[in-house]
């Protein structure tokens, strides 16, 4: 099977690496800077862990590279204005939005948006970074480069977050992952949980919203889309256009991971629907050492990244999986004493959910 490169060497990148070791995939993560005859660019399938990336000998090479996968996806994702304008398009549901052009505007944004704008960098800006949430009288702590730059969308009284993951092949063949629950704190994602059996209409709203999107753009691999639950049913709040943190329970509760699934389908091997017959949960390791005591609890899987451990920063993760909730909610508490304080209102919440 032809090798894959990946554009980017974090996270993501390491663990398609890992997803493609038993299949016999050799796949480089490759960081920005790498010098392109370094590495078996030619003969390989070009994949990608990040929307985008600055301008270097290797982005250079790889942007006239016949088989890299989505290239001229990314750009159109990474921007939120482009990728807004094509949910509209689709007529997808989105919360209210528009351009934030000027700091004049601002009377007609809140006539028009409500009370709470969420402001966010049309480019950049994840985990919570480049985005704000104002009212009226906030506005003048907004940075003046903001302007022509950002979205602003209405803030949304949502009752939950879900994201679907699924993946298109090369000849348009689609298959999806249960929704999974999503709790975010400070913008950062902090714990998700997946049901093998979820709400079946909010299920089939979902899988068409992001068939669409990617049928729409012909997009080959995984693909995950963020939704707020509203009373109306979803609303997608962002796409991203590769792996997703969302999706990592995948790795130990499904019968292919997400990180398999994308090898699969940028390489056009077979694409079966992934078997999910046990709930899951996954906890993020952000900012937090490694504590070999976590490995105590049976049912705990620990993903590390060997990244350096710094405050925000994610660096490993942890999934529990059972075909019994309540094993799986036991475990959680078992953990709780062995993680640092701001990690129970997460594991709490993960518990309720697995009921």
């Amino acid at each position: 099977m032809k090798p894959v490169c990946v554009l980017g060497n974090g996270q993501l990148g390491r663990m398609l690496r890992q997803a493609g070791e038993p299949l016999g995939i050799a796949v480089y993560p490759v960081g920005l800077d790498a010098e392109p005859e370094a590495l078996p660019i030619q003969q390989s399938v070009i994949t990608a862990e990040i929307e985008r990336w600055p301008e270097t000998a290797l982005t250079r090479e790889l942007a006239l590279h016949s088989a890299f996968v989505n290239r001229d996806i990314f750009p159109l994702l990474a921007d939120r204005l482009t990728q807004k304008q094509l949910l509209d398009r689709l007529g997808l549901a989105t919360a209210p939005w528009q351009l934030l052009i000027a700091a004049d505007r601002w009377p007609q944004v809140f006539a028009k948006l409500g009370e709470l704008a969420i402001v966010k960098r049309r480019t950049g800006g994840y985990d919570g970074r480049g985005q704000w949430r104002l009212r009226a009288d906030e506005t003048d702590t907004l940075p003046a480069d903001c302007y022509g730059e950002c979205i602003v969308e209405q803030g949304i009284n949502f009752s939950g977050e879900v994201s679907l993951v699924g993946a298109r092949g090369h000849h348009g063949q689609t298959v999806f992952y249960p929704l999974t629950h999503n709790l975010h704190q400070d913008g950062i994602l902090r714990t998700s949980v997946a049901l093998p059996q979820p709400d079946s209409a909010l299920q089939q709203q979902a899988e068409q919203m992001l068939g669409a999107i990617m049928q729409e753009l012909n997009y080959v691999g995984v693909m995950a889309m963020e939704c707020f639950v509203v009373p109306q049913g979803l609303l997608i709040n962002e796409l991203a256009p590769r792996v997703h943190n969302s999706g990592h329970w995948t790795q130990n509760g499904a019968s292919i991971s997400q990180f398999e699934l994308h090898l699969r389908a940028i390489l056009d091997l077979p694409l079966p629907q992934p078997v999910v017959s046990t709930p899951s949960a996954m906890v993020n390791l952000i900012g937090t050492a490694v504590n070999p005591q976590w490995l105590s609890e049976p049912l705990v899987h620990l993903h590390w990244y060997e990244k350096e451990v710094r405050a925000g920063r994610k660096v490993g993760h942890l999934n529990l999986n059972d075909p019994d909730g309540q094993r799986i909610a036991a475990a959680l508490e078992a953990l709780v004493p062995m993680l640092p304080p701001e990690y129970a209102s997460g594991i709490a919440w993960a518990q309720a959910k697995l009921g």
